[in-house]
């Protein structure tokens, strides 16, 4: 059974960091592309940010660019999300996933807030 949980959120003050963490089972990690969504209250849910299956390309909205930084260890099947200063538009509940598939967690809410 597929499974994603997200861990790592919480309130923090702008320019402040967090480190998000996605533990992923059930399917090949290793082989698979996965990304980082996140959705903000009363808003779509977008994507965030995505890498490729062995660490080497990743992707990133435009917004967070500079600010976040994804990476994996597939020994621990795990991706994380980096993120650096900050800001209150970053509030949001956060969520992986293995683009294609219609697996979710439960995601990690991440309040930007003074």
């Amino acid at each position: 059974q597929v499974q994603f949980v997200e861990f790592g959120g919480g309130l923090v003050q702008p320019g402040g960091s967090l480190r998000l963490s996605c533990a992923a089972s059930g399917f090949s990690f290793s082989e698979s592309t996965i990304s980082w969504y996140r959705q903000a209250p009363g808003k779509e849910r977008v994507l965030v940010a995505q890498i490729s299956s062995g660490g080497i390309h990743t992707v990133y909205r435009d917004s967070v660019k500079g600010r976040f930084t994804i990476s994996r260890d597939n020994a621990k099947n795990t991706v994380y999300l980096q993120m650096n200063n900050l800001k209150p538009e970053d509030t949001a509940v956060y969520y992986c996933k293995r683009p294609g598939y219609d697996h979710w967690g439960q995601g990690t809410q991440v309040t930007v807030s003074s």
